[in-house]
């Protein structure tokens, strides 16, 4: 049986050929997988301790108010505190904005505590200079002597930079670092992770200027960081890996087909085998052997390819995009082994059942015609039963998962429903393709007919075929369905969020040309004057506007408050006004008490219903714009535009725009990256199919030649093969489709219209069009080698094929 083996391994190596590219990819995505994890928590985890270095304790996520209060008190007390955030604020170089949010955090005024490493250049001495990160100023061209511009009007600060910096750890980093006296004006809008504090007794000192404060120690807090980050990296993996694991369930069903194929065609052989006295063990030990090997195989190559993509994808992104900040990628000998124990055991199990199957069969049947592809046996009824059960079971699931918005649910039924699919696919894709082959036949004459019947006649391939293409096209048309309906969803939720693209709010009256000149820039094509003043809401400087009646300058209806509300911007809330108190809001020497509540997207001023703010500033002059920006504009290059208008008035800039903008960017990146995952299993079900299609080929050989004889042009034969191909393509991109949207649909239903108020499905046409055209069209080219082979064989060489 040695000699039968390598004969085997030798004779049919080419048809093994899409079986291990498909194993070879999911043990490559595996091994990719590690490299990059590990590259990014090496990243994320290294300098986590040098931000407090020389800290005696850490006070974690403080109130913005109490970071201020431990960094004011801390001198008194013979300490020093140095805080870990940031704020984001609008960044200017010499008149144009080069970032709408650019990260501003504190840069110590003690040398020992600062952990940024001084690159070029020197520190602050003094309030009016910082130091850049060194990535920040390669994207942004700024370099050492440059003015920036930080902020919007009144309370916009400009700096020149004195140095460049690099920041050892990844979790406080910043774009621009300033001294505490600087980037205190911003106190109301910092994000706090943590202030260190060094010297005397911290609890007490703490405790003492913050009465609730709970430090920790420097150890314990580093700790939890580095825990939170393996936490994030796992998550991120194990997302991932979960498209290895397609990829790989592509991979089984690629194999088992092909093995299947290859087994019926060899029947006779191991028929013959039996004959001359070979046990069904040594029959069964032989083909087991093979698939092994062809395991190890697709184990080597895969694990030696994912260590070479890994370690290049990491250097390659670390050389292109030093700002990703990533690590050495170290990929342990577990992940090692766990790759190669998968690809082995993937093909394992994916070859075992048609072993068993061609085993099963006594010497004198398997030299006789096989009638064992139809589905009318009791084992095919058993099938469809289960598979109408499965299905009915699983639509039950996505109901209940819909109206109690269970994500788990929800995965549970589209599961048992797509398995429910699998196992009616003896029906459901030959009676679909029997179906499209009327118009096949039409089209393409005798050929067409000819390849619609061919495509049917054994229905369990033709199953097997379709499902691995199934799983891609579904998960693909699942998630484009649902980021379009998340897209969808999200947008109208900035549009009420953000209704205003643009919002100039001046600290006074704006001057009467204003409106005018921002019209005038280049990207807005509406403009609408706000009536206000300034006034005082409870202990906050605020100005008071009030909503002119405009529409076209809005994407959304701006709210409008209840008589005796006053909607304050929620980065005000919190200090002193919160959203339900009843405070005083004084204009001049007129005064009103009016209902806190909290809001955003109109600019740096409270909203109040315009029959309140004539009560508290009779003839209100503008004290604010609000722009409509054109649908293809620049954010950044708008902003700047604006700011040149806006800031010699000393006002100050909203830009919604930049928010909605980047939103989009973040759902493209995120839509990007899951289809071209889910595309390498895609391209795995296409290989999958030019092989099958291939060893089909062998396999009629005879017919083909029989049909040459009868009059079939090779053209025609070519033809005949390419519709072939084209139909079980088609065919499965259409199920996918269909149950793509659906699980869209209940995905949308349970788990968007609870977090987005009037979500619905919405439909990526184009989109959907696209996967249809690029399945029809990848399934022509997957028959272009085999039927190539068929035409090339004339009729009496094909007539004597055995």
């Amino acid at each position: 049986m040695r000699t039968v083996l390598l004969a085997s391994l030798r004779t049919h190596t080419r048809r093994y050929g899409a079986a291990l590219l498909a194993v070879v990819v999911g043990a490559t995505f595996i091994v990719v997988t590690a490299a990059l994890s590990s590259s990014v928590r090496n990243g994320l985890s290294a300098g986590l301790d040098e931000p407090y270095d020389g800290a005696t304790a850490v006070v974690k996520h403080p109130s913005p108010s109490a970071a201020a209060a431990l960094l004011k008190a801390a001198p008194g007390r013979q300490s020093d505190a140095w805080l870990i955030g940031w704020t984001l604020q609008q960044l200017s170089v010499d008149g144009k904005v080069v970032d709408t949010s650019a990260d501003i955090g504190q840069v110590p005024d003690r040398p020992g505590h600062r952990w940024q490493k001084l690159v070029d250049g020197r520190f602050p001495g003094g309030t009016g200079e910082a130091v850049v990160d060194t990535n920040t100023a390669k994207v942004d061209r700024i370099g050492i002597g440059d003015r920036l511009r930080v902020g919007t009007g009144a309370g916009a600060l400009d700096v020149t930079v004195v140095g460049l910096v690099d920041s050892p750890s990844t979790a406080a980093v910043a774009s621009v670092y300033v001294p505490w006296a600087d980037l205190s004006r911003w106190q109301d809008r910092l994000y706090v992770t943590s202030v260190a504090w060094s010297g005397g007794d911290p609890t007490t000192a703490i405790r003492g200027v913050v009465p609730d404060a709970t430090p920790v120690s420097v150890d314990s807090y580093v700790q939890e960081l580095q825990q939170e980050i393996n936490n994030g990296v796992d998550v991120i993996a194990i997302v991932v890996l979960l498209f290895a694991a397609i990829a790989l369930l592509v991979a089984v069903l690629v194999i088992n087909n092909t093995f299947a194929i290859l087994f019926a065609q060899r029947a006779r052989d191991f028929a013959l085998l039996r004959c001359v006295g070979a046990t069904r063990r040594q029959v069964v030990r032989s083909v087991r052997t093979e698939s092994l090997a062809l395991g190890v195989l697709a184990a080597v190559l895969g694990v030696a390819l994912g260590l070479g993509i890994g370690h290049g994808l990491v250097a390659f992104v670390r050389a292109q995009w030093p700002g990703a900040r990533l690590g050495t990628a170290d990929v342990g000998i577990g992940w090692l082994l766990v790759a190669a124990i998968v690809a082995v055991g993937v093909t394992l199990v994916a070859a075992w059942l048609p072993t068993r199957r061609v085993v099963r069969v006594s010497p004198l049947a398997a030299l006789r015609p096989d009638d064992s592809t139809q589905v009318r046996t009791s084992s095919g009824r058993l099938r469809i039963a289960l598979g109408l059960l499965t299905v009915a079971a699983g639509a039950l699931a996505l109901a209940a998962a819909v109206a109690a918005a269970s994500p788990p649910v929800l995965v549970v039924g589209g599961t048992a429903v797509f398995v429910g699919v699998l196992l009616l696919g003896p029906v459901l894709v030959p009676a679909l393709i029997r179906a499209a082959g009327t118009l096949a036949h039409r089209i393409l004459g005798p050929a067409g007919r000819l390849a619609a019947g061919n495509a049917v006649r054994n229905p369990r391939r033709t199953a097997a075929t379709a499902a691995s293409l199934l799983i891609g096209v579904t998960l693909t048309t699942a998630v484009l369905t649902g980021m379009a309906s998340s897209r969808s969803a999200l947008a109208a939720q900035m549009d009420r969020d953000y209704p205003i693209d643009l919002a100039v709010t001046g600290a006074g009256a704006l001057p009467a040309d204003v409106v005018e000149r921002l019209g005038s820039v280049d990207g807005v094509v509406a403009t609408a004057a706000v009536p206000g003043a300034p006034a005082k809401v409870g202990g906050i400087e605020l100005p008071i506007v009030a909503a002119p009646a405009v529409d076209d300058v809005t994407h959304g209806a701006v709210r409008r408050p209840p008589a005796g509300t006053v909607v304050v911007p929620w980065d005000h809330l919190g200090d002193g006004v919160s959203a339900g108190d009843r405070v005083a809001v004084t204009v001049g020497d007129r005064t009103l008490r009016l209902e806190v509540a909290g809001g955003d997207g109109w600019g740096d001023a409270a909203l109040v219903r315009r029959t309140t703010l004539d009560r508290l500033a009779p003839g209100a002059a503008t004290q604010a714009v609000w722009l409509r920006a054109d649908a293809d504009v620049d954010p950044q290059d708008l902003a700047g535009s604006v700011e040149a208008v806006a800031s010699p008035v000393g006002a100050g800039l909203e830009n919604g725009l930049a928010r909605r903008s980047y939103v989009d960017v973040q759902l493209d990146v995120v839509t990007g990256g899951v289809v071209g995952l889910l595309g390498i299993a895609v391209v795995i079900a296409l290989v999958g199919i030019a092989n099958t299609l291939g060893l089909s080929v062998l396999e009629r050989g005879r017919e083909h030649a029989l049909l040459r004889a009868l009059g079939l042009t090779r053209r025609q034969v070519r033809r005949m093969l390419a519709a072939e191909a084209v139909l079980l393509s088609v065919v499965a991109t259409l199920i996918g489709t269909t149950l793509g949207v659906s699980f869209a649909w209940a995905g949308v239903r349970a788990l968007v219209e609870p977090a987005v108020h009037g979500a619905g499905l919405v439909l990526p046409w184009p989109q959907l069009a696209a996967v249809v055209g690029v399945s029809a069209l990848a399934g022509l080219v997957a028959a272009v080698v085999p039927s190539r082979r068929a035409a090339r064989v004339t009729p009496a060489a094909g007539l004597r094929l055995e």
